[in-house]
């Protein structure tokens, strides 16, 4: 570049890295060094760098102009989201293909196969509630992205498996799908189902339930009452990182009616006054948050209490694993154990470390000889 062109780079370069600089270090003073500083061994320059890493003053500024960049001319989002039509977001998880997919279906079926025949043995039946894929209830949306042919098959072939190994798992998608003319069953903008969604789930399991099994203890009556109706962003418009600049070009916000089911007659207190409860729910994040009231319409349907071991964040085998192994099924078990477990988990892989590798092992075998017990007959 010639000497003019240069001076004006220069100019240009230093008239914005000045005031840059200058709001960088007015962020030092919101600063709080370690406890115990150490200079030699490079923790204070760490935690520095951190703290200057977040709050960089075009930081922001270079997130939001990117996703809008993205959003706007391609039409995506970040890793992790797929963009439908009319402000409809997914989950890539039920589109993608996934690695040893067999493999890991594998692994999986014989774990909820062990997990079968750990209950069986202290005479406690499973109920298997499998919650169709999103993308599955409401495919009109997806514009032009199609689930691989894997995804596409699995819905089936969880059903199937699980029916040759004994297992009860009603048919949620029928309801759902003659259900959602008349309300919303999924969240445009979240990974999980409306509360009516939820509902229309509960009510089919225990009609399942009703037919099937007599519960024990006295039916009781539950009443669930409409409580505020909000705006809500769903867990999906974290993959479109557009605000606060261009927070506008998100789509808009769903609208959610909040529900609570208390025992009638009584106070919110008394849906835990029992400690003999006949039923007990373990899943994800579709039963754990009360946002959906899964739990209280379970509760309503049934007519009886139950105890809520859901977890949000680890998926549907953690929690179950957890639940085996824990003080409350030893010392007081249920007569039925209702296992939420969305479809798109199967062929995925979970973070089992925090489990002895040896009772997995044997769980899983126990699984596996259960399956081909199954198959024979």
């Amino acid at each position: 570049m010639n000497r003019p062109v240069t001076t004006l780079y220069v100019a240009l370069f230093s008239l914005l890295l000045v005031p840059t600089s200058l709001l960088a270090l007015g962020g030092l003073a919101d600063y709080r060094p370690p406890a115990e500083p150490r200079v030699l061994d490079g923790s204070l320059a760490k935690s520095l760098e951190r703290h200057y890493d977040e709050h960089f003053p075009l930081k922001q500024v270079g997130i939001n102009l990117w996703a809008a960049l993205e959003y706007l001319a391609f039409g995506e989002g970040r890793a992790g989201l797929v963009i439908g039509q009319d402000g409809w977001l997914y989950s890539d998880e039920e589109f993608d293909p996934v690695v040893d997919a067999q493999r890991q279906l594998r692994d999986n079926l014989a774990l909820i196969r062990g997990v079968q025949r750990q209950l069986e043995e202290r005479d406690i039946q499973l109920l298997l509630a499998i919650v169709p894929a999103k993308t599955r209830l409401y495919p009109e949306h997806t514009g032009a992205h199609q689930p691989s042919a894997l995804q596409r098959s699995l819905y089936p072939r969880f059903h199937r498996a699980v029916r040759n190994a004994g297992i009860a798992a009603p048919d949620l998608l029928g309801p759902l799908q003659a259900a959602k003319s008349e309300a919303p069953m999924f969240l445009r903008t979240d990974t999980h189902w409306t509360p009516e969604g939820a509902e229309v789930a509960a009510r089919a399991l225990s009609e399942v339930v009703r037919s099937a099994v007599q519960l024990r203890g006295e039916p009781q009556e539950f009443v669930t009452e409409p409580l505020e109706t909000r705006a809500h962003q769903g867990d999906l418009t974290r993959f479109l990182p557009l605000g606060p600049l261009f927070e506008s070009l998100l789509p808009s916000a769903d609208r959610l009616q909040l529900r609570q089911t208390h025992a009638a007659g009584g106070d919110g207190d008394a849906l835990f006054a029992e400690t003999d409860l006949p039923v007990a729910l373990v899943g994800t994040s579709y039963s754990a948050n009360p946002a959906w009231n899964f739990a209280g319409a379970l509760r309503q349907h049934l007519q009886r209490d139950l105890a809520n071991h859901a977890e949000e964040g680890g998926g549907p085998l953690v929690p179950m694993l957890k639940y085996l192994q824990s003080e409350e099924l030893n010392n007081a078990p249920p007569q039925l154990v209702i296992w939420e477990f969305p479809e798109r988990y199967l062929p995925m892989t979970s973070d089992l470390t925090d489990f002895d590798p040896q009772w997995l092992a044997a769980l899983k075998d126990g699984g596996e000889r259960q399956g081909l017990a199954a198959a024979s007959h």
